[in-house]
């Protein structure tokens, strides 16, 4: 288990004694949960921080017309919970669950407080909250003030910069898709068939090409 811990960039600067004790106080536990699995439900009081070792987490939030909005993804190496820990108000916002099998490593409130005594730990928590910030404002910004086809292409865009190509292949089916955009499946197939009507996009199942290379990459 230290060996784990000390491999993330996180706590990779702090004394092995002192991250032992912690271990040894069950402050620090490794805990796996199942694909499918509801790690928090929404409201649940947030009592650790958590960074995801293996698997990834999704976060949503049922919307007034029924779907379920994918608020966050939290794939290997993110962490979650560092901006509920300490604030005022503890409770979760979304309802969290395993979008497969997963192992999270769970830090105290207590070792967390310990840890910030570490320059090294602390600019590396900084990093990470500023990280999720940034994640939250693009958010907002999606759900209130783009339109679907705004976010759709921004999302295309975004893979294709990941992939490093304008072919690219959806990392999630259509339906997580529409549940990252906030809406409902068919909103999403009928601008599929726009764009590529359009001959902005090219689709094979999950194989989706941009045509207009400049643009997207």
């Amino acid at each position: 288990m230290i060996e784990k811990i000390k491999a993330i960039p996180l706590f990779s600067q702090l004394p092995l004694h002192v991250v032992e004790e912690q271990i040894s106080g069950n402050q620090l536990y490794l805990k796996n949960y199942a694909k499918g699995a509801t790690v928090y439900n929404q409201k649940d009081s947030c009592k650790t921080l958590d960074i995801m070792l293996s698997g990834s987490l999704a976060a949503y939030s049922l919307l007034e017309n029924g779907s379920a909005m994918t608020m966050f993804e939290f794939p290997k190496g993110q962490m979650l919970g560092a901006n509920l820990l300490f604030g005022d108000t503890h409770a979760y916002p979304f309802t969290i669950y395993c979008m497969s099998d997963a192992q999270i490593l769970h830090v105290t409130k207590q070792a967390v407080s310990i840890f910030l005594h570490d320059y090294h730990f602390t600019m590396h928590f900084i990093k990470m909250l500023s990280h999720n910030s940034h994640k939250l404002n693009r958010k907002i910004t999606m759900t209130t003030q783009n339109t679907l086809r705004e976010n759709l292409l921004e999302y295309l865009k975004q893979q294709a910069i990941l992939q490093q190509s304008n072919r690219i292949r959806l990392p999630i089916n259509k339906k997580q898709l529409a549940d990252y955009l906030g809406v409902q499946r068919p909103s999403l197939f009928r601008e599929l068939k726009k764009l590529k009507d359009e001959g902005i996009i090219e689709i094979a199942n999950r194989i989706i090409r941009l045509n207009d290379v400049q643009e997207f990459v």
